[in-house]
């Protein structure tokens, strides 16, 4: 177990260094200059390479690297060029509101994409069966905006049920965690679909029908806890791709969460805050993985961690 867990940590710092570095990369040979939308555009050429050298950006891209990997690792981000604020304090302001459309939007697509799975599994090669995976097929197709825009249209603009957009109370929760529910739901229902059909036909399922149990019983008493379990990894991916991946969404609602942050310092060339919102969703992604690895054998304990 220690060994395994000290194997992961030091693969998983090995990952966030390397996408620390590819990013700062691509930042690097960015074709936008930052130092242009902080000095504006009447400044001089004088102010320009003033605000460079502040900035340290007139230095090699080994230098400039260094010494953000230096500030990393004590836990310093930054500070944006923009708001003059520390990129640590920014994310921090907006991770709750983040945490919580995770959270609401994981329980949604879980919610509909297991239901529809388990289903469909029973079902199989039936007209239910087809129409959920065609259904689960447009879900993962459909553009997140466009979802978004018409269930606020629906719920919130002919029918009043909902507020259009903002943050703070649950109502304002309920149509982002839908949309991400629907956009992700369809991925869970075709792995729970495949997963259940295939432990359906393992042997202790026959035999605990013929012993004479209930479908039902059958179902959530054996099947169930197996075929979830290849659920556990894709739960782990979906927290990091929810930590930074929500910039769609949170636009179309007006939530403040970090993926309008992240937005907003990519309309700006705000490279401590884009880097930022990449480490810290790069890692979330890592240790939902590592988290998933760790629950799964207790769950089942046939796994062995190796």
């Amino acid at each position: 177990m220690a060994g395994y867990l000290f194997r992961r940590i030091f693969q998983a710092v090995l990952i966030l260094l390397g996408v620390s570095f590819i990013t700062f990369v691509l930042l690097y040979v960015l074709p936008a200059d930052p130092v242009r939308q902080i000095a504006g555009r009447a400044a001089t050429a004088q102010t320009v390479e003033n605000i460079r050298e502040q900035l340290g950006l007139d230095q090699p891209f080994l230098v400039q690297y260094g010494r953000y990997l230096g500030g990393l690792i004590q836990g310093d981000m930054g500070r944006s060029y923009l708001q003059k604020t520390e990129v640590a304090s920014l994310i921090a302001s907006r991770l709750p509101a983040t945490l919580l459309l995770m959270a609401g939007g994981i329980a949604c697509e879980l919610l509909i994409g297991l239901t529809f799975g388990v289903i469909a599994a029973i079902y199989r090669g039936r007209l239910l069966d087809q129409g959920l995976m065609v259904t689960s097929f447009v879900a993962v197709s459909a553009p997140q905006f466009v979802v978004g825009l018409l269930l606020l249209y629906v719920f919130a603009v002919q029918l009043g049920w909902f507020p259009i957009g903002g943050y703070g109370t649950f109502e304002h929760l309920v149509l982002p965690s839908v949309t991400l529910g629907i956009m992700g739901s369809g991925w869970y229902s075709r792995m729970m679909r495949s997963s259940m059909i295939e432990v359906l036909r393992q042997d202790y399922i026959r035999t605990a029908r013929a012993k004479g149990l209930t479908r039902a019983r059958v179902l959530t008493r054996h099947a169930l806890p197996n075929a979830i379990l290849p659920i556990i990894a894709m739960i782990g991916i979906d927290i990091g791709i929810f930590m930074g991946g929500l910039v769609v969404v949170e636009s179309v609602f007006g939530w403040p969460g970090i993926g309008q942050l992240a937005w907003q310092a990519i309309q700006r060339v705000d490279i401590p805050i884009i880097m930022g919102v990449t480490m810290v969703s790069a890692t979330a992604i890592v240790l939902g993985n590592l988290l998933a690895d760790v629950i799964t054998p207790f769950i089942d304990p046939r796994i062995k961690m190796r």
